[in-house]
């Protein structure tokens, strides 16, 4: 029976978790936090964490550096700032992401959104506009076209007063052939 006990201390097996254990499990492994199905919150939401939202948010959500994931059972009604925003449930009020905004299938967004990339999934609700402004790195390009800086602005105008000179140039060739 002594051989017996090394072979059953060698057995390693899984303790048995419960789904709320299994989710705070997962939690700690990636990194994001969850607000359930049943839980209802009013104020200002914050955090350097990624959120994924099953229940109720009203007010106003900032992750800006981290993802929040609006769960098919999610209802937020708030104004929402973060990194990365995707919506699979029901957002209400305006979203500004950093890098990019989508919209599944199944997902509600009435509100402006303003974030670089947007993606709407076919099937998705949207009542709203849509600003796509470019990262950093592109806006002095931008302000220095729309500032009407000299270099900008001479180059179309040097194309437009070509065209002019350009017609009279063909105008004695066709005389030459009809001679």
């Amino acid at each position: 029976m002594a051989s017996a006990v090394p072979n059953v201390q060698a057995v390693k097996r899984e303790p048995i978790m419960r789904k709320t254990d299994r989710s705070s499990a997962m939690a700690e492994r990636t990194g994001v936090v969850g607000i359930g199905k049943s839980i209802v919150i009013k104020g200002e939401l914050s955090g350097n964490e990624d959120l994924t939202i099953e229940g109720r948010v009203e007010g106003k959500v900032d992750l800006n550096q981290n993802l929040l994931t609006v769960g098919e059972n999610g209802k937020v009604k708030a104004q929402v700032f973060a990194k990365t925003v995707v919506v699979i449930g029901e957002v209400l009020g305006n979203v500004t992401a950093v890098e990019k905004c989508s919209i599944q299938e199944k997902g509600a967004v009435d509100g402006d959104i303003s974030a670089p990339r947007v993606a709407i999934a076919e099937g998705a609700h949207f009542r709203g506009s849509i600003d796509m402004r470019r990262s950093q790195s592109a806006k002095p390009v931008v302000a220095a076209v729309a500032s009407g800086s000299a270099g900008a602005s001479n180059a179309p105008r040097a194309k437009s007063a070509a065209k002019p000179e350009s017609v009279p140039a063909p105008a004695p060739a066709a005389p030459a052939l009809k001679s």
